[in-house]
């Protein structure tokens, strides 16, 4: 009868953790301290088919680097250009991604139309 207070905390705990690490891929609902602001180009802009994003991350306590999305797909190993993007209007949005590839719910979009 005595261990089961034990294991109350021990299961308690281990939920505990799991909801503030989360498994790989998921999305964590957890603020860091987190911050993403998408610097250039500005939200509704018209640019050429190709162009830099620029973008300005603040790391909180999980956050290690940023994945982009353009039109919700995701540009594996981008390096800051955009090449030959279709003309017409598109979304690009940047989330907030932990050392494993978790999103934290930190992101911005912008909307813009290319020529």
């Amino acid at each position: 009868m005595r261990q089961f207070p034990r294991l109350i905390l021990v299961v308690f705990c281990m939920g505990f953790m799991l909801s503030q690490h989360g498994w790989a891929g998921q999305q964590l609902d957890v603020h860091d301290g987190s911050a993403i602001s998408i610097t250039s180009p500005q939200n509704g802009t018209t640019v050429e088919s190709s162009f830099d994003l620029v973008y300005v991350l603040r790391k909180g306590v999980m956050a290690d680097h940023a994945h982009v999305f353009l039109d919700g797909k995701y540009q594996k190993g981008f390096k800051g250009k955009f090449n030959e993007v279709p003309s017409g209007q598109h979304t690009i949005t940047v989330k907030v991604a932990t050392h494993d590839h978790d999103m934290v719910t930190v992101s911005d979009s912008i909307a813009i139309v290319v020529k």
